[in-house]
């Protein structure tokens, strides 16, 4: 592995060396006023955008397809579409099984630094060697300007006593960061108005700790934002904010805002092959090699997926033959409304032997709860014999996945928020 090959930290690799993004972290634990997220905009090119969100071992079977098909990648990397350490299991085992899998890449993280602290001597075990932090204001004044909120724990926190927590956990990461030998990128969007006289502040801090490069990316006015009627600041005024910034720190200026599932060489767009196999990888059952004999499914009859499991009193256990046939095993009866997160610990154990469930909608809670104890949840629509079949044969589930967002198909231009 040479750490130099990162073409988003080494302007001399970006056109020699590709990276690819793994979309597995889709929760975001801030809410930056200049920010919009989605989740399947083909033609829109910006972080927080990406086509599907891919489980860890999605992300594997994912990984390995686009190792074979696209040259010259060497950087392995997450950045969301929310945030790494709003998703920490996800993340790290992301970086877990990459790292076993594929030793010599480079691993990368993109995060505005509130949830790393209690993962980084982990990250460092593991040699992620590059990490960006987005790191907007050092003045409490600016810095609460530019969030709606931040949610802390348990707490959800305002503007002010949000970005406080914000800067005294991002700092704190930078200098454990750097005390491991991580390579460290800082991200910095010039918002018009709110920091543009304040980045040459930020940009000495940065120097202080020891950061290696600065980021100073253009703010793009996003139709849903609350920073919407903003303009973007002209090329002249980033030239400018930059040459200031440049006096205390290298600066970063081949930035392309990168998608949350960008493949490929910088300012290269997803080829149609890739965004399929995206699609495709994020329906496909976890369980191959799996030794647990059921599914579980929250069915109103019995014939096809279209329960929510809140609604579901009981649910249908199946499980398939030696010769390949699909059959049905017993009903169970679900744990009672009302017991709060107990109520799916409590469902987790009646489905130890359950290698699925596939249910028409699921809240975050039991999803969260029941994909730790490693439960493959499958949201679907379709006949039930059809979706334990793909499930025991780990075929895609793609033709049954509901779809409750429909795909925005108009063109965007670019915006960006931060980037890898």
């Amino acid at each position: 592995m040479n750490i130099e090959n990162h073409p988003c930290f080494n302007a001399k690799m970006r056109g020699k060396y590709g990276r690819v993004h793994l979309p597995v972290a889709p929760r975001c634990n801030i809410q930056c006023n200049y920010c919009d997220r989605k989740y399947d905009c083909v033609n829109e090119s910006r972080p927080g955008v990406t086509s599907a969100v891919l489980t860890p071992r999605q992300a594997m079977a994912y990984l390995e397809y686009v190792l074979e098909e696209v040259k010259n990648i060497s950087v392995v990397g997450i950045a969301g579409p929310g945030d790494p350490f709003a998703n920490p299991d996800e993340t790290m085992e992301t970086l877990r099984l990459t790292r076993e899998r594929y030793p010599e890449m480079i691993l990368c993280l993109a995060t505005n630094g509130l949830g790393i602290g209690p993962y980084i001597d982990e990250l460092a075990e593991l040699n992620v060697s590059h990490v960006t932090i987005t790191l907007n204001a050092v003045d409490p004044e600016i810095g609460s300007q530019l969030y709606s909120f931040v949610r802390h724990g348990k707490k959800v926190l305002g503007p002010g006593a949000g970005f406080d927590v914000l800067l005294e956990k991002q700092l704190e990461a930078i200098i454990r960061l750097k005390e491991k030998n991580v390579t460290t990128k800082v991200n910095t969007i010039i918002v018009p108005g709110i920091n543009e006289t304040h980045i040459e502040t930020v940009a000495e801090k940065m120097a202080d700790l020891r950061v290696d490069i600065l980021n100073c990316i253009p703010f793009y006015p996003n139709k849903g934002a609350k920073f919407a009627h903003l303009e973007e600041p002209s090329k002249e005024a980033v030239a400018a904010i930059r040459k200031k910034a440049a006096r205390h720190i290298p600066q970063m200026y081949h930035c392309k805002r990168c998608r949350a599932d960008a493949v490929g060489i910088l300012g290269q767009e997803n080829g149609c092959a890739v965004n399929e196999k995206l699609q495709e990888c994020s329906q496909l059952p976890e369980i191959l090699g799996e030794t647990r004999p059921y599914v579980a499914v929250a069915s109103l009859e019995g014939v096809l997926v279209n329960q929510k499991l809140g609604k579901a009193e009981e649910l249908f256990i199946y499980g398939r033959r030696d010769n390949g046939e699909i059959y049905f095993v017993e009903t169970r009866k679900t744990p009672e409304p009302g017991g709060g997160l107990q109520r799916w610990e409590d469902l987790g154990k009646l489905l130890t032997d359950c290698r699925a469930l596939m249910v028409a909608g699921i809240g975050d809670n039991p999803r969260r709860v029941l994909s730790k104890k490693k439960i493959d949840i499958l949201e679907l629509d379709g006949m039930i014999e059809e979706a334990a079949e793909a499930v025991f044969e780990g075929h895609s589930m793609n033709f049954m996945v509901r779809r409750d967002i429909e795909a925005c198909n108009k063109r965007h231009p670019m915006a960006g928020m931060g980037c890898m």
